[in-house]
């Protein structure tokens, strides 16, 4: 399996429910570095898994709307813990629509996966793989 990753990163607030999350129910900050792995078995007719500039554009554009915000105020995400995992998964879900939209260019519609990854810390990440 061939792979291409790309790699930016966002800055968010939020707070948990939950005793599980001790002082992280308090209104916190994160700033993750997001790395998008795309997977395919073959290369494209460019040898190519995918244009890396079209990559870096289409998570640059989707980490945009959650940059600098406060997730606890988002509509979409009330009633949810905006875990790391969750926001894996969320960064996933977004880039995956830009795929199927033909955001990432028409080559992208043979990617087979994809991983998300968050680091949250140089200690601490999770991430969200899938099939596309």
């Amino acid at each position: 399996m061939f792979s291409l990753t790309v790699r930016d990163h966002f800055m968010i607030a939020h707070s948990f429910t939950g005793e599980v999350f001790g002082p992280a129910q308090q209104t916190h900050g994160a700033t993750y570095v997001v790395d998008v792995t795309f997977m395919r078995s073959k290369l494209d007719g460019d040898d190519l898994v995918i244009d890396i500039g079209l990559a870096s554009a289409a998570l640059k554009n989707e980490l945009g709307d959650l940059n600098m915000r406060n997730l606890d105020d988002v509509a979409e995400f009330r009633g949810r813990n905006t875990t790391t995992e969750f926001m894996a998964k969320t960064v996933f879900d977004r880039l995956h629509a830009a795929i199927r939209s033909g955001d990432l260019g028409q080559s992208a519609k043979g990617l087979e996966a994809m991983r998300v990854t968050l680091a949250e810390s140089h200690i601490a990440w999770a991430s969200y793989e899938g099939d596309i």
